[in-house]
């Protein structure tokens, strides 16, 4: 069993950088951490996820080169620094844990709550 929970989230001007946090309680060393987002009256959407080892990480195309994924073991948590946002970049963030490297939401196995990003123009 894995419970996350995440923070970070909140309002910027376009241009800026958050970083999102991501506790996790558990066993969640062993798994997959990814992050992913969703905005109104859109689909939940990957962003990025990192292996266990904190070795491999994958971006969406859309966020690649501006959002970098990282994790310590030894605390428990999963960061997304986010740098260079964008309005389109509005949504809530969702941290997840899986025990394969997946990319999709229904492959995810546990959730937290999600934090709202958003980025003003």
């Amino acid at each position: 069993q894995v419970q996350l929970a995440e923070s970070g989230g909140g309002l910027v001007q376009a241009g800026g950088s958050l970083r999102l946090s991501c506790a996790a309680s558990g066993r969640s060393f062993a798994y997959f951490m990814a992050w992913f987002r969703q905005a109104p009256g859109k689909e939940r959407e990957f962003a990025a996820r990192i292996s266990w080892s904190g070795d491999s990480a994958r971006y969406a195309d859309s966020v690649k080169d501006r959002f970098t994924i990282t994790r310590d073991n030894a605390k428990g948590v999963v960061y997304l620094y986010m740098n260079n946002l964008k309005p389109e970049d509005t949504a809530v963030y969702y941290c997840a844990a899986s025990s394969r490297d997946v990319t999709s939401a229904w492959q995810y196995d546990y959730w937290g709550q999600g934090t709202q990003v958003t980025v003003s123009s």
